[in-house]
């Protein structure tokens, strides 16, 4: 699989410097929407999270998302969440092109998020 560098329009967007924003960048570039309207669509999405004591903190494009917030958004967006391992069953899809599907993807893998396309 050929790795492409995107910042999914951050840059253009207007935005500056690092940040924990894989999420924002992953769908923008899997959807072709604007970087700044997915920032805005996942900030206010994440006002309407509550703080319990297991996720003390609300999503945030910047710094990370929840992932039932990612999930929520991705189904909004008419986008269907295939999950790949099951707990006690171990990886059974690999990031490879050989066990992927051909389309556009947003794919979760251990605390990030990218974009898979074709």
């Amino acid at each position: 699989m050929k790795f492409i560098y995107d910042d999914g329009g951050r840059a253009e967007a207007g935005f500056k410097g690092t940040a924990g924003d894989c999420v924002c960048r992953a769908i923008a570039i899997a959807t072709g929407r604007p970087y700044k309207k997915i920032y805005n669509l996942i900030n206010e999405y994440s006002k309407q999270e509550k703080i319990t004591q297991n996720q003390r903190k609300r999503s945030s494009a910047r710094t990370g998302v929840h992932k039932k917030t990612i999930r929520n958004i991705m189904k909004d967006l008419g986008w269907t969440w295939v999950p790949t391992m099951k707990i006690g069953q171990g990886c059974t899809v690999h990031l490879c092109k050989e066990e992927l599907p051909s389309g556009r993807l947003v794919v979760d893998v251990s605390k990030h998020c990218t974009a898979v396309i074709d």
